[in-house]
């Protein structure tokens, strides 16, 4: 079984289309006016919460994501096709990160929520949308804007109500095969279950989730052991349920199993060292078990915490600890969401880069970052048309006082993007 709860990929959403540059060439209007179409935005990319998915294996695999482009706009003020957006499923429980800054997305936990992780690039505006009474024929156009990119970090916590933790063969993986209809592999040496176990327990009309996390040791807050992988996926639960090997099958104290454990949960995370948790004291059934059950049933109670001594091999105490189980996930289960929804999450768009302006020389000074590249993306630009348009665009969005204030000067030259204007 692959399961794969962790995935890095990189998403380009697609290029607007260029807008176009057109005349209206009629048979009786021998001079008609400007009929570029518009460009098509680019295809977004977006993850949707699907429950048919199960782990990130495939994004594991597949790591590059691109949506279409746009398509070009054409004349007689034919607009340009939007780029199909490409949809990404992912399992309900991902959480989603910008790689690079560490931001928080996205935590898709509904079936059907999606968030638009990549935005595709806005279409350019065809000619006709520059016509004035002074420019009646424009031979310039916008080219359509590039589409995000982004690498994401996907987290995958399972949505289970209860999390079974505990050393490794305690039997965890034993319980969660009696309780429930799982069938993990179960045998008598450390680590055997590598990923974790989801089974639904069913208690006359409720049913719950139940999750076994398997790997957790001493240093598994650091990554030793299987725990690091794992710990994420307690996170979502509603309760805990702490299971030690009470008959000390293989020499451990059962106190220092328990305190070892709830100080990884601490170390890792305050929040889920606080979620409720109750002691089930597992293999009730062996020798030793009863007399270590009076030294440490003391203990647990004076913490307050509820115990329950069992044997998941041959089923003794299961009953009582079940239906305890179903009224603490009724007593702190949020409600869950089952049904598909309709809901998008609006993430943060990529951060541009901020507006710099340097002096290359006493005559040349170069500005970048900002909205100025996209001011300058034109088709024809070097015309003088195009040139009076982006000094004008420049002007209106404060660029051209910054350069006055950084101390250019009239005949300086200024670069922006591929174009060169000169200070006047």
């Amino acid at each position: 079984m692959h399961f794969v709860d962790e995935a890095v990929i990189y998403v380009k959403a697609g290029d607007g289309g260029n807008g176009c540059v057109a005349f209206r060439r009629e048979k009786f209007v021998p001079r008609g006016g400007p009929a570029g179409g518009d460009g098509g935005r680019g295809g977004h990319v977006i993850l949707m919460a699907d429950p048919s998915v199960k782990t990130l294996v495939d994004l594991h695999l597949q790591r590059t994501y691109k949506a279409p482009n746009g398509q070009h706009g054409q004349g007689s003020n034919k607009n340009g096709a939007n780029g199909e957006d490409l949809i990404i499923r992912v399992p309900p429980g991902t959480v989603v990160y910008d790689h690079e800054t560490g931001e928080l997305l996205a935590d898709l936990v509904k079936p059907g929520q999606r968030v638009i992780v990549a935005r595709g690039g806005r279409g350019g505006r065809g000619n006709a949308h520059f016509a004035t009474p002074t420019r009646q024929t424009p031979v310039f156009a916008e080219l359509g804007e590039p589409g995000e990119e982004r690498i994401l970090r996907l987290e995958l916590k399972l949505l289970a109500d209860v999390g079974i933790i505990g050393y490794p063969n305690v039997g965890k993986s034993t319980l969660i095969s009696r309780i429930s209809a799982a069938r993990p592999k179960i045998a008598d040496y450390p680590f055997t279950t590598l990923v974790p176990n989801l089974g639904t327990v069913r208690v006359d009309n409720f049913s719950f989730v139940v999750a076994d996390l398997p790997g957790l040791i001493e240093g598994a807050h650091k990554g030793v052991g299987l725990g690091h992988q794992f710990l994420r996926h307690a996170e979502r639960t509603s309760l805990l349920v702490h299971m030690v090997d009470i008959a000390a099958v293989e020499g451990r104290d059962p106190i220092r199993d328990f305190e070892v454990i709830n100080e990884e949960l601490r170390l890792y995370s305050p929040e889920l060292a606080e979620k409720p948790q109750i002691v089930v004291a597992n293999k009730i059934d062996l020798p030793t078990a009863h007399e270590n059950l009076k030294r440490c049933l003391p203990y647990w109670q004076k913490l307050g915490y509820e115990v329950y001594p069992i044997s998941a091999l041959t089923g003794e105490g299961l009953q009582p600890l079940v239906y305890r189980m179903a009224e603490l996930v009724k007593k702190f289960q949020p409600q869950q969401v089952t049904e598909w929804v309709d809901e998008e999450i609006v993430a943060p768009p990529v951060p541009k880069p901020p507006l710099t302006i340097e002096q290359l020389d006493e005559e040349t000074w170069l500005v970048q970052g900002g909205d100025v590249e996209q001011l300058t993306r034109l088709i024809n630009a070097n015309h003088p048309q195009a040139l009076a348009e982006i000094k004008e665009r420049l002007i209106r969005h404060g660029i051209w006082k910054a350069l006055r204030k950084a101390g250019a000067k009239t005949g300086d030259r200024i670069i922006v993007g591929s174009v060169e204007l000169m200070m006047d």
